[in-house]
């Protein structure tokens, strides 16, 4: 038997709840994968809460947005994959799964030198700021941007990244261990949001002028200022909303530097043709050169994944978070 942890009706951890069922036969252009590990993100507790749509809410929902295993059977009109193979995936929700189904064209093989964990834990994570720093805001070498939540997973890529591609990082964290976290990995500046309003430090650090583009992912606790830190023609990308949602922001308070606003998700471009494999061969190729250092801070089993979702919601996690089927 296969297994699986469902959220059967919106709610908090508690929600949570182990079914079991018989591993199912992939359908035409699917393939069925072995998990072997499951990535963890805000999204997760976005469908638990019901804040995200359900396909179906009368069956309840499986969370989990990215993992990795090993390819058990294909379906008719698959080509590329064969059974023994380890891929990898990122999809809105499904994974809590020891075994899962996924459309063949959302599989993504696995090169030798990335193991399941890594890929577990930086598909969803890595393809998002892949999409940041590439699509919703291209960066340039010289340009200062903000970065919020620096010591999540998210953030962790993103300082990373943004700094092998010669950008200033200027981070918010909460506490001095995860803005020392930040500065570890890439940040220039890391500002400590717990000790004070994070946008005075912002314009001292920028001689006033502010950055060319904030990567929010937090919401309804930093966007006011988030607007208020960017520079004239800056970019404001809102891409979460794990603070709640960012209502106080209007229309108008774009006008004060003629400023740009982005609210992308991933799987707008993961459903464009070619984009999957070629943003995740770029991901993979910076993790192998080591320009990109993935960080799984804890690996626990999925059996465990309702204590997982209170340490992200209290924000108690750095890094990312693997689940073990």
């Amino acid at each position: 038997m296969a297994h699986a942890i469902r959220a059967a009706r919106p709610g908090g951890p508690e929600v949570l709840e182990r079914i079991d069922f018989a591993p199912p036969d992939p359908g035409p252009g699917e393939i069925r994968i072995r998990q072997t590990a499951i990535g963890v993100n805000f999204i997760d507790v976005y469908f638990r809460r019901g804040l995200y749509p359900w396909p179906d809410p009368a069956r309840g929902i499986i969370p989990g947005g990215e993992g990795a295993g090993i390819v058990e059977a294909v379906g008719a009109g698959v080509a590329g994959l064969s059974p023994g193979q380890r891929v990898a995936w990122t999809l809105p929700h499904g994974g809590y799964a020891s075994h899962r189904l996924i459309p063949a064209a959302q599989a993504v093989v696995l090169p030798d030198d990335i193991g399941d964990e890594t890929a577990a834990a930086v598909m969803l994570k890595g393809l998002t700021v892949h999409y940041l720093i590439h699509d919703s805001y291209p960066v340039r070498a010289g340009d200062s941007v903000l970065v919020h939540a620096a010591a999540g997973g998210v953030g962790l890529l993103a300082c990373q990244w943004l700094a092998h591609r010669g950008v200033r990082v200027i981070a918010t964290a909460g506490g001095a261990e995860k803005c020392a976290l930040a500065r570890a990995h890439g940040a220039a500046e890391a500002i400590d949001y717990r000790a004070g309003d994070f946008l005075p430090r912002v314009l001292e650090l920028t001689g006033g002028k502010g950055v060319a583009a904030v990567y929010d992912g937090v919401g309804a606790d930093t966007i006011l200022g988030s607007v208020a830190a960017l520079a004239t023609f800056g970019t404001l990308v809102s891409f979460g909303q794990s603070s709640g949602q960012p209502d106080a922001l209007r229309i108008a308070h774009l006008a004060r530097a003629s400023l740009r606003l982005q609210r992308p998700s991933l799987f707008n471009y993961t459903a464009r043709p070619g984009w999957l494999a070629a943003a995740a061969a770029d991901l993979f190729a910076a993790v192998g050169s080591g320009a990109i250092a993935v960080r799984v801070g804890e690996v626990r089993p999925l059996a465990e994944v309702a204590r997982v979702h209170e340490a992200l919601e209290g924000r108690r996690t750095t890094g990312a978070t693997v689940l073990r089927p």
